[in-house]
């Protein structure tokens, strides 16, 4: 019994399933909140800072700034002063992982950030570049 390689693939193509998902190694949760009168509480906070591996106090320093407005952060959510949506909180997580997370040299997510006198750096695990990054 002989078969070709066109025979083999056109074989191995049928055993594959018709749809095939895409999952990434890195995937920021989507933001679930909800607004109780004046006020935008922000459930997942922690479990989005975690996930970016960044210290909560840095993400709600950026977001606070962003949206030009007050927040507390209660154990796992954030309440922030005024009415936001979630479409807008996502925006403003992907700009802070587009600045503050993801490797400007090798586009990957393994960084730190680290402080050198006033000055603070995006340190990749990975590629080992070191990027200047503006404070927050």
């Amino acid at each position: 019994m002989s078969l070709n390689y066109e025979e083999l693939l056109n074989r191995a193509r049928s055993q594959l399933p018709k749809t095939t998902e895409k999952h990434e190694r890195f995937e920021i949760p989507k933001v679930r909140s909800s607004i109780i009168g004046m006020r935008t509480v922000f459930y997942n906070f922690r479990e989005i800072a975690e996930t970016l591996n960044r210290d909560p106090a840095h993400l709600m320093k950026f977001l606070t700034r962003e949206m030009a407005t007050a927040a507390t952060m209660k154990e796992t959510h954030a309440i922030f002063q005024g009415k936001f949506s979630e479409e807008t909180l996502n925006r403003l997580i992907k700009r802070y992982v587009e600045i503050y997370v993801i490797c400007p040299v090798c586009k990957r997510p393994d960084t730190k950030i680290v402080k050198e006198k006033r000055l603070s750096f995006l340190v990749c695990e990975a590629c080992g570049a070191k990027s200047s990054i503006r404070h927050v």
